[in-house]
């Protein structure tokens, strides 16, 4: 579904990402860890068009995609979620669902003024399935809300459902579960499960090591923007590299 191949980043001349490869297969979940500073989200950043790669190469579906503006990548049936929370505070929970389907929405100005049948009819339809997203993410009874008085998990599920909602071939989460408490982790950890068994394909951030050896099928981890292990969850908790990364950290904190 998706590869990359020596993707490189600089920001002034300091390598962010430095000569990342790996794959992503179609239908499964595969989780991108390390410590924080590693370069996890510049990664995702350069997938999704929101950053341009140095150099390298990122292809999706076979189809090189490096250096395409991000609309035009979402347009290809890639969604995301962010690190920071980027909802619209003051539109209501359905709005911004919404908002994940402007893609489908058209694009003639002339049928927007003149409001034809066929484009209340469509407008109707993109609803539905918005509403369907809010109820398999449990804010169906949130839907009039302003984005900006629900609670942070209550957010997190929002950005969730925006991002499912257009039925993406590939969907990029990044730290889904941060800031959420047990019992939220869980219930976000099965409605992931349930994308999978669907049928899409995950490419998660996270920190929470539990939820990723839970529900990854293969986990790649970045250190200092260098890829330093690749493999199944078990594999990778066994890595000495992986082990010398993580802990490292720690003993220069302590």
């Amino acid at each position: 579904m998706l590869q990359l191949m020596s993707v490189c980043k600089n920001f002034g001349g300091l390598p962010a990402l430095g000569h990342v490869s790996f794959q992503v297969p179609h239908g499964r979940v595969t989780a991108l860890i390390g410590p924080n500073g590693a370069g996890k989200s510049t990664l995702i950043n350069c997938i999704t068009g929101v950053l341009s790669a140095t150099s390298g190469s990122v292809l999706f579906k076979g189809k090189e995609i490096a250096g395409q503006p991000a609309h035009a990548i979402s347009r290809l049936g890639i969604s995301r979620t962010f690190q920071n929370l980027r909802l619209f505070p003051r539109l209501s929970v359905l709005d911004n669902v919404l908002t994940g389907l402007t893609c489908e929405g058209g694009q003639s100005m002339a049928m927007a003024m003149l409001r034809l049948p066929y484009l209340r009819h469509r407008e109707r339809q993109l609803k539905l399935r918005a509403l369907e997203a809010l109820d398999r993410f449990g804010l169906s009874d949130k839907s009039s809300w302003p984005a900006g008085v629900l609670a942070y998990g209550d957010k997190k599920r929002v950005e969730l459902a925006r991002a499912t909602v257009g039925q993406p071939d590939l969907l990029l989460l990044d730290e889904p579960v941060a800031g959420l408490n047990g019992e939220e982790t869980f219930v976000v950890g099965e409605q992931l499960k349930h994308l999978r068994r669907a049928g899409h394909t995950l490419l998660l951030v996270e920190h929470d090591m539990d939820l990723v050896m839970r529900i990854a099928d293969q986990v790649v981890v970045l250190d200092s923007g260098r890829c330093i292990a690749a493999g199944t969850p078990e594999e990778v908790r066994r890595n000495p590299l992986v082990l010398e990364a993580y802990l490292g950290r720690m003993e220069a904190v302590a």
